[in-house]
């Protein structure tokens, strides 16, 4: 057989292309979406789940430094947390410190606040929860205060939860948890926590002297949510 005969002749059925079908291609387009939804959805726990460490390690460290100012100011002194409108992106997320006003002799003005520092918002998907925190009086129950006056920018008036330091670093309300948890918000509405993260919760217990023990797991968590339940009846 010469070489022209040789390259005429077509190669066997075992070495011929064979290409993919619709049937197979669809098929494998398929798996792809789901697996990229799956993997959506893991990164979107992730990423809640950080929010909430997150958020849950600075409102401790500003909870000592709201107890610091009390005692170096000999005034009251509070953390609180913007319960003031479901509207406002604020809701549930903004953490401030305030303490009473020293007047220029050096005397408190009881009752007058003010803002030491900026203001701290919780990360996006995550949210101070009323309804699982609690103060020594039991679950859902909070200390509420009417920020305003002149003393405070008008863009920070309005209603907060809050923690309060006496001019001696006490906290007296001793044994109260402060909890943040993952969830969704539709505009204008009460957050609510999601199925993939209803334990997805983490906080931290007061003690009168003023210092903080965080919870080791949700299941230390009194009444924790199951799903779709909202952070404040």
């Amino acid at each position: 057989m010469n070489r022209s005969t040789l390259n005429a002749t077509p190669l066997s059925g075992a070495y011929r292309h064979q290409g993919f079908t619709l049937v197979e291609i669809l098929t494998v387009i398929a798996i792809i979406i789901i697996l990229m939804g799956a993997g959506a959805v893991g990164i979107g726990n992730i990423n809640a789940g950080k929010g909430v460490t997150s958020a849950v390690a600075t409102c401790e460290s500003l909870f000592e430094e709201a107890r610091m100012i009390a005692v170096s100011k000999r005034c009251k002194a509070r953390v609180i947390v913007d319960i003031n409108s479901k509207s406002s992106d604020n809701y549930l997320r903004r953490v401030v410190i305030v303490h009473e006003k020293i007047k220029a002799d050096g005397t408190v003005e009881a009752g007058t606040w003010v803002m030491p520092n900026r203001p701290y918002d919780i990360p996006k998907g995550a949210f101070f929860s009323v309804q699982y925190s609690a103060l020594n009086k039991g679950a859902g129950k909070i200390n509420e205060q009417t920020l305003g006056g002149t003393d405070i920018k008008t863009n920070f008036h309005g209603k907060y939860a809050y923690y309060e330091f006496n001019e001696e670093g006490i906290f007296a309300d001793a044994g109260s948890s402060f909890v943040v948890g993952s969830g969704v918000r539709p505009i204008g509405q009460e957050p609510k926590t999601t199925k993939g993260a209803a334990r997805d919760f983490s906080g931290f217990v007061v003690w009168r002297n003023g210092r903080t023990s965080s919870y080791r797991n949700p299941g230390q968590i009194p009444n924790l949510p199951e799903s779709d339940q909202p952070f404040y009846f």
